[in-house]
Formats: structure tokens, C-alpha cells, sequence
């Protein structure tokens, strides 16, 4: 039996180049500030403080709002928290030296073009699917059992975002009745226009939303889910064995 790592997110932060590359561009910051505050003339110092409180104390409002009322999946709440990272490191920087600010900018978009945020790599109790075994499952006949496959494209940010969702409401709703599949168009792209799945833009979504209006589109979110493919109901059939 294969052991889990006693530190996951520690593990993942020195094995991946994502992680990695930002962890070393964001304490850099620490050893920048050290050699520039001897530098820098008093009043520079003293508006350098006070602003790093202020983003400090801004940053941990968001992050805490994110937390508690939208987010669903870490994923997107680290991606979200790296975000305003960023944002809040470009306008402390920028009070030092505009060359300052400019080399992190650099730096972010070579990150940005150079990695990619890792998706959740857990599978639940779903079942990773080859789209010959999707086809076998879509024409064996069997009325008794219901599959929800999830097509995921990682090269996607939005797939890896919500990449956690699928796997746990697996584990919680799958039974004899009820499986859950998962197929890699990243491993399969040849699937995508097989099964009518349009890789570069979104022109159709289950649950059924107004297309027109983009800004009104929802997020992918467990409860969605769950309320459109009346996951619950099957559940209290399953349990009742109906």
C-alpha cells in the first residue's frame, strides 16, 4: 500500500514548478526588503510600512471572504489567493522602484507562460475513462444504471479550478445505481469532437443557463450539480432500494 506524504502541501511545494517558482519569486520580496530598507530615505520607509499594513490587512479580508462565501475547491481559492498576491506585491514594489515592479511582472508572466497551475489529482470513487470504454458504457443498453462523466481539459484553467468537484461528489453520491466518470480530453483530444465538445470556446453548458448573457453565467459549483442531475433524489432511492 502506497504511503501518503505526513506533509501533502509541503511535498507539493517543493515538487512542483508552480508552486515552487512562486514561493521563491514572493519570499524574494522579504530578502529585497532587507537590503533596500537601509537604503531607502526615511519617509520612503515610513510610507512603505504603512502601505504593507494596508495590503497585508487587505489581503487577509479577501482571502477571508473568498474562503468563507464563494469558494468551493482549494484549487480555486489558491489560484484566487496567488492572484491577489500578486497584485498586492506589484503595488508595495512599485513604491520602492518602478524597476522593482517591472522585474516581478516579468517574472510572473514567465511563470505564467512556462507552468501551470496543477489540478486535483484524487479520483474519488469516479472512474477514469477512455472515451472506446464511454462508448461501450452509452451502448450496452443498461437502463438500471445512470452514468455523469465529466469531460476535463487541464490545460484549462476553469477544469482545474473545479477539478476537486467531481471526485467528491462521487464519493458521496456513487452507488450500483449511480457512477461517475472522468475522461481526460487531454489524454483523449480526439474525443472532444467525437462526442460534440468544443475545446476553444463555451457554447453550451449543463445545467442550461442564458447564453446571451455571459456575465450572468454561474460557476460550476457542487450545489449546481447536484440540484440539476437530482443527485439527492437518486441517493434516497438507492438507500430506500427503489
Amino acid at each position: 500500500m502506497e504511503k501518503k506524504h505526513p506533509l501533502p502541501w509541503l511535498n507539493m511545494l517543493v515538487s512542483e514548478t508552480f508552486y515552487l517558482s512562486h514561493f521563491l519569486l514572493f519570499f524574494s520580496y522579504f530578502v529585497v526588503r532587507a537590503s533596500a530598507s537601509q537604503m531607502l530615505s526615511p519617509d520612503i520607509t515610513d510610507r512603505l510600512f504603512r502601505r504593507e499594513i494596508q495590503v497585508i490587512l487587505a489581503f487577509s479580508v479577501l482571502i477571508a471572504i473568498k474562503q468563507m462565501v464563494k469558494e468551493e475547491t482549494w484549487e480555486a481559492f489558491i489560484a484566487d489567493t496567488l492572484l491577489f498576491a500578486k497584485v498586492f506585491l506589484l503595488m508595495v514594489a512599485l513604491i520602492m522602484d518602478y524597476h522593482l515592479a517591472l522585474c516581478y511582472l516579468v517574472g510572473f508572466l514567465v511563470i505564467f507562460i512556462s507552468t501551470q497551475q496543477p489540478a486535483y489529482q484524487g479520483l474519488g470513487n469516479s472512474n477514469q475513462l477512455t472515451p472506446l470504454q464511454l462508448e461501450a458504457l452509452l451502448t450496452e443498453g443498461n437502463t438500471s444504471r445512470f452514468w455523469l462523466v465529466e469531460f476535463r481539459a487541464l490545460c484549462s484553467s476553469t477544469s482545474i479550478r473545479t477539478s476537486r468537484i467531481f471526485p467528491d461528489l462521487s464519493i458521496t453520491y456513487s452507488n450500483k445505481n449511480l457512477s461517475f466518470g472522468i475522461v481526460d480530453l487531454g489524454l483523449f483530444p480526439n474525443a472532444a469532437e467525437k462526442f460534440g465538445i468544443s475545446l476553444g470556446v463555451e457554447v453550451a453548458r449543463f445545467p442550461g443557463i442564458e447564453f446571451e448573457a455571459k456575465a450572468s453565467r454561474p460557476s460550476i459549483t457542487k450545489k449546481l450539480l447536484c440540484r440539476h442531475f437530482e443527485l439527492d433524489r437518486h441517493l434516497v432511492e438507492y438507500v430506500h432500494g427503489k
